[in-house]
């Protein structure tokens, strides 16, 4: 898009009772921005429906072709999804480029993906949006491809049709490779799931700071290791899962998973294509759902990100309230709050206090005792020194003998080996 036109006017209808429609807005002009477009002009019209024909009235019709002329025919972006005929009819009688909200996204994500994976469930997204608009104003998409003439007639394939056939075998053939990747991605996760390390998933509105809060945990637990993830001020900055082992206070460790962020109206397309991406927020042990606490519309995104986790079956997974750019607001930092804490990721402020809910949250079935390892079992020594809070150890003439808080998982694993001295009550 940003080839052909560097200019764009922005067009939206306001429908009865919606109460976000500024913000959806502003928030289509940060979306173009995002796509290195530049919105030079806003046409808005409130109305009780959309216009079946132009999306638009006819009078608002005339306002935007005037536009238009006034700024030299620059690109139009409509702040919903277009039908087809939609589509058609804007391009005839406005001869220019016409864009709506969800082929503006499908582009973001098209120029953000970077790896196998995203590369492949954005095509597919795009694919699945562009079939059903195949009938565009060019003629040579109904002409026969087959013969002419009457002797060859219904011989041949229409141009639609044939076009329509290889999408559609090209979405197949993506989704089987996509369906690889996962199955690959579900074995890292049962692995995950035999070592009994707690999964947390960061998800938000996207541009929240779940990528910042997820670099500044690495800094502070595993400084200078390399870990970092892309993380940039801008509209959907990570577009692959990613996830990162971190070792909290007192040995904990956790898996720390990095998601794509939610916009309102949010391509049916894209949540179908990154389905099996988000199946790891549906299987996480905790939520950390990221709140840009500066923003004006903080609810309202709120609200976004949870219909989003609704569609992809994770509503009923434990949700912490993580408020992010406190130092951004006048609110008082780091403090928690009603179920919620409010940090700030990019001065790493909070963080410790984030690390004790979450210690508190995963690990509170952790039971206390004081064991005896025989000499010759040093790897249980050491095991627990890497993955338990010790807390005192001395040693003995049969052995090392070890206080400790570990997972009841742990104490039944070594059991037999070693020698408990207090066992968990009952």
């Amino acid at each position: 898009m940003k080839e052909k036109r560097n200019k764009v006017l922005l067009v939206g209808v306001q429908l009865q009772r919606q109460t976000d429609f500024e913000y959806g807005m502003e928030e289509l002009a940060n979306l173009a921005t995002a796509c290195d477009l530049q919105p030079v002009g806003e046409l808005t019209q409130k109305a009780e429906r959309l216009h079946s024909s132009y999306y638009i009235g006819r009078g608002k019709l005339q306002e935007l072709q005037a536009m238009l002329e006034a700024h030299d025919s620059p690109a139009v972006i409509f702040n919903d999804e277009l039908s087809p005929s939609q589509i058609r009819n804007l391009e005839a009688v406005l001869d220019c480029r016409i864009i709506d909200r969800t082929m503006l996204i499908l582009e973001i994500f098209a120029e953000r993906a970077q790896t196998r994976e995203a590369q492949l469930q954005v095509e597919v997204a795009r694919l699945q949006y562009m079939l059903p608009r195949l009938v565009g104003s060019r003629e040579s998409l109904g002409r026969q491809g087959g013969g002419a003439g009457l002797k060859n007639r219904g011989s041949g394939e229409t141009r639609l049709e044939l076009d329509r056939r290889r999408i559609e075998e090209r979405i197949t053939m993506l989704e089987a490779e996509l369906t690889k990747l996962a199955a690959r991605r579900q074995q890292l996760r049962k692995q995950r799931r035999k070592n009994e390390v707690p999964v947390v998933s960061l998800v938000g509105y996207t541009n929240a700071g779940k990528s910042s809060l997820l670099n500044t945990m690495l800094e502070r637990y595993h400084p200078g290791q390399g870990k970092q993830v892309f993380a940039h001020d801008m509209l959907f900055a990570t577009l692959e899962t990613k996830s990162r082992s971190i070792r909290l206070q007192g040995n904990r460790s956790i898996v720390l998973t990095d998601t794509v962020g939610f916009v309102s109206r949010l391509p049916h397309h894209l949540v179908k294509a990154f389905r099996s991406t988000l199946e790891e927020v549906a299987e996480s042990d905790l939520l950390l759902h990221v709140v840009d606490s500066s923003h004006p519309e903080q609810e309202a995104q709120i609200q976004v990100t949870r219909q989003t986790l609704r569609e992809l079956g994770a509503d009923q997974v434990e949700e912490l309230i993580v408020y992010n750019k406190a130092d951004l607001t006048h609110e008082s930092y780091p403090r928690i709050e009603g179920g919620a804490i409010y940090l700030s990721a990019r001065q790493a402020i909070g963080i410790d206090e984030l690390s004790s809910i979450l210690t508190k949250r995963l690990f509170h079935d952790e039971v206390q005792l004081e064991i005896l390892v025989p000499y010759d079992k040093g790897h249980i020594v050491s095991y627990f020194k890497s993955y338990a809070e010790v807390t005192s150890m001395s040693h003995e003439e049969e052995g090392t003998r070890m206080s400790l808080q570990c997972s009841p998982a742990d104490m039944e694993r070594y059991k037999d080996e070693i020698l408990i001295y207090d066992l968990p009550s009952q």
